[in-house]
């Protein structure tokens, strides 16, 4: 084997040789970064050029020659409102009531899910029996596709479906659980905790093993009680952990889209419409095709999800220096 690797690798090694003396040691890393870089600069940095030449300009026309230049017009019409808290008296009603959706599914997600995932990562921490097993059965749905976890709820949740098929044999009656707004936004909730928070959990778990035996040695020869241990000890050292976890839920909630979308389609009515949906049905499915609004209300969320991540360097660091 080694005869045969041999010459291929001498092959390899005189154009490395010849490009180390043209470019020189220092400028050779970015001959092998190059490619990474065009494919990145490709798909990232000239969509996000594009994304804000588009919302300066207007029309349902997809080319830019075709399209006219309109300014800063439809972020005027975007934040055109006599109240930001009432999405009746905006121009753009839909967009406001995906935002205000948007910030009450982030609300009690991130909420429900920190709370869940620390409660399920202490259970875990403990010496239990079959420990491994359930740790995999609450990562598991973290592996799932998000359509397929939607599409499988859903099927539950029907009129048809197995839920209401339970209550029926246990003479309840039926519930119309995703044509009841309150139902279909609460549930749309549970199955984004669901379906995430095992990969949050898995985090915490790892912030809990990382604190040293030894505090809590000291705390039982002290007589500390299970809460007074939770409190001044485990959750002080599991704070930067938790400032990570509260973030990325955070963002994670905000970019929220497919597996409601799948789930309810927005609906019933607007009630389940988040924010990266109107995105999606401004730009793409809705007629007229108005890229230029679509990519101003994502300049606003980009706005947002960058906000989120200042504020998580600024704790990060914050913790790092005591």
């Amino acid at each position: 084997m080694l005869k045969l690797i041999t010459p291929v690798m001498q092959v390899v090694e005189w154009p490395m040789r010849a490009l180390q003396r043209v470019l020189g040691p220092r400028r050779l890393a970015w001959a092998f970064l190059a490619p990474n870089l065009v494919l990145f600069s490709l798909f990232a940095f000239l969509p996000v050029i594009l994304n804000f030449v588009y919302s300066a300009t207007g029309s349902d026309h997809i080319l830019l020659r075709d399209r006219p230049y309109v300014g800063a017009q439809n972020f005027a019409e975007l934040l055109n409102c006599q109240s930001y808290t009432d999405p009746n008296s905006c121009r753009i009603d839909v967009f406001w009531r995906a935002v205000w959706n948007t910030v009450t599914f982030v609300a009690l997600q991130v909420t429900f899910m920190v709370v869940f995932s620390l409660l399920t990562a202490l259970i875990l921490n403990r010496k239990i029996r079959a420990r491994g097993f359930f740790r995999a059965v609450f990562f598991f749905p973290v592996l799932l596709s998000p359509v397929v976890v939607a599409l499988v709820w859903k099927w539950m949740l029907q009129d048809q479906g197995l839920l209401n098929a339970t209550l029926q044999n246990l003479g309840f009656g039926t519930v119309n659980w995703l044509l009841s707004p309150g139902w279909a936004f609460g549930w749309s909730v549970f199955i984004s905790v669901w379906a995430h928070m095992g990969f949050y959990t898995l985090i915490l778990l790892a912030g809990l093993q990382a604190i040293p035996r030894d505090v809590y040695e000291a705390a039982a020869m002290d007589a500390a009680g299970p809460w007074r241990v939770f409190r001044r000890i485990t959750l002080p050292l599991l704070m930067p952990t938790m400032v990570v976890v509260l973030v990325l839920a955070l963002i994670k909630g905000v970019q929220t889209f497919d597996e409601v979308y799948a789930f309810t389609g927005g609906g019933p009515g607007s009630a389940t419409t988040l924010v990266i949906q109107y995105i999606y049905q401004t730009g793409f499915a809705g007629t007229p095709r108005l890229f230029g609004l679509a990519s101003a209300a994502s300049i606003l969320v980009a706005l947002v999800l960058v906000g989120l991540t200042a504020v998580q360097l600024w704790l990060t660091r914050r913790n790092a220096n005591g």
